[in-house]
C-alpha cells in the first residue's frame, strides 16, 4: 500500500484530493491541517489524523518532514498556497527520507505565485492583459477605464477591486505591492491542467464558474472549447508545469482567451474535473511514483452544484487542541 499525506484538509482542495485517493483502494491516506476542526481530517481513520503548524510558522517544514519520516509517507500532497514553495524548497530533503512531493517545481511556483512574473513569463506565448506594477511610471497612464487593481501575490480574489478613473488610480498606494491590469469584458473560465513530470500536458479541462462563494466555485460546468484548452496548455508549458495547476482565463473584446492567473495547486472545484473523467489527484500520484500516464485524457461535459455535508463522530475522536507556546503564538 502506498502511504500518502494530504495537507490542508480543511479546504475544498484537500477534501477533493483525499476523496480521490481513497477511491483507489491501494492507498493509505493520512490527513493533516492546522485546525483540529478541519473537516477532511475526519474522513480518514483516527490513527491517520494529524495536526501541523500554520504554513507560515518557522517550524512547519521540520514538523511535516518529521511526520513523513515517522509515518513512512511515500507521497506528500500539499494543497495550501503558502505551504507550496516552502515544501518545494525542501524537495530533495524529503526525497532523501523517502517522501516524494506531489507539486510543481519551486521555480514554477515562484513564477505562478507572483502575478507580475507570470504575466512576463507568458506574454509572448498567449494573450496577456496589460499588467503594470503600482508605483512605476507606466502604471498611471494609457489606460482605458475601468481597470482592475489586484495584489501582486495572493489567491481567492482577495483584495481585487475595480478602479473607474485616473484620479482613483492615482490614489492607489504603491507600498501595498499591487498591480494594475486591463479589464477584460468577456466570460471567465478556470482550466484544470495536468502535466506529466516531463512537462507534457496530459489533460486540460475548462470549467465555467457559474456561482462562486468566497472564491470557490459552488456551481459549474465543464465545457469543450479548443481555444481554452490550447491557451491553458500553452501557459502550462511556458511556466514549466508538472503535476496540477488551475489556469484562469477570460476572453477579451475579440473573444480571445487571455491569462488572468495560475493557481499552481489542486483547485477547490477539482471534484467537477474528476466527475468529468479526469481524476487528476490519482493520475498525479501515478506520475510521482514513476508510473506511465496516458498521452491524453479526454473529458465529458458535466455540471455540478455543491452543498454542505456533515461528518459526525464521537467527541472522544476530536483531536486535542495543540499546545500554544510563545513561538507558535507569534507565528
Amino acid at each position: 500500500m502506498t502511504r500518502v499525506l494530504v495537507t490542508g484538509a480543511g479546504g475544498p482542495a484537500g477534501v477533493a484530493v483525499i476523496r480521490s485517493l481513497q477511491r483507489r483502494g491501494d492507498v493509505e491516506v493520512f490527513a493533516a491541517d492546522m485546525d483540529r476542526w478541519a473537516s477532511a481530517i475526519y474522513l480518514v481513520p483516527a490513527e491517520r489524523r494529524r495536526l501541523v503548524p500554520a504554513g507560515r510558522a518557522p517550524e512547519f517544514v521540520d514538523v511535516v518532514a518529521q511526520m513523513c519520516r515517522e509515518d513512512r509517507i511515500d507521497v506528500l500532497f500539499p494543497t495550501v498556497d503558502v505551504e507550496l514553495p516552502r515544501l518545494a524548497a525542501e524537495r530533495d530533503r524529503l526525497a532523501a527520507d523517502g517522501t516524494l512531493l506531489a507539486s510543481p517545481a519551486l521555480g514554477t511556483l515562484e513564477t505562478c505565485l507572483d502575478k507580475l512574473a507570470l504575466a512576463r513569463a507568458c506574454t509572448r506565448t498567449v494573450r496577456v492583459p496589460r499588467t503594470e506594477l503600482v508605483g512605476t511610471p507606466q502604471a498611471t497612464s494609457g489606460w482605458e477605464f475601468p481597470v482592475i487593481v489586484k495584489p501582486r501575490r495572493g489567491a481567492g480574489s482577495r483584495g481585487v477591486r475595480t478602479v473607474f478613473s485616473a484620479a482613483e488610480l492615482e490614489s492607489v498606494h504603491a507600498e501595498e505591492d499591487l498591480l494594475v491590469q486591463e479589464l477584460l469584458p468577456g466570460d471567465e473560465f478556470s482550466v484544470d491542467v495536468l502535466a506529466g513530470l516531463d512537462g507534457s500536458v496530459v489533460a486540460a479541462v475548462p470549467r465555467a464558474r457559474l456561482r462562486v462563494d468566497s472564491g470557490v466555485a459552488v456551481a459549474g460546468v465543464t465545457v469543450h472549447d479548443d481555444d481554452l484548452v490550447a491557451t491553458a496548455s500553452a501557459v502550462a508549458r511556458a511556466v514549466g508545469l508538472t503535476t496540477v495547476a488551475n489556469v484562469q482565463l477570460k476572453r477579451d473584446a475579440d473573444g480571445v482567451p487571455a491569462l488572468l492567473e495560475v493557481n499552481p495547486r489542486f483547485p477547490g472545484a477539482m471534484p467537477l474535473t474528476v466527475a468529468a473523467g479526469v481524476d487528476m489527484p490519482s493520475l498525479t500520484l501515478d506520475a510521482v511514483l514513476g508510473r506511465p500516464l496516458p498521452e491524453h485524457v479526454d473529458y465529458a461535459e458535466v455540471a455540478n452544484v455543491r452543498y454542505l455535508e456533515d461528518v459526525f463522530l464521537p467527541l472522544a475522536e476530536v483531536l486535542p487542541a495543540p499546545q500554544v507556546t510563545p513561538e507558535t503564538a507569534d507565528a
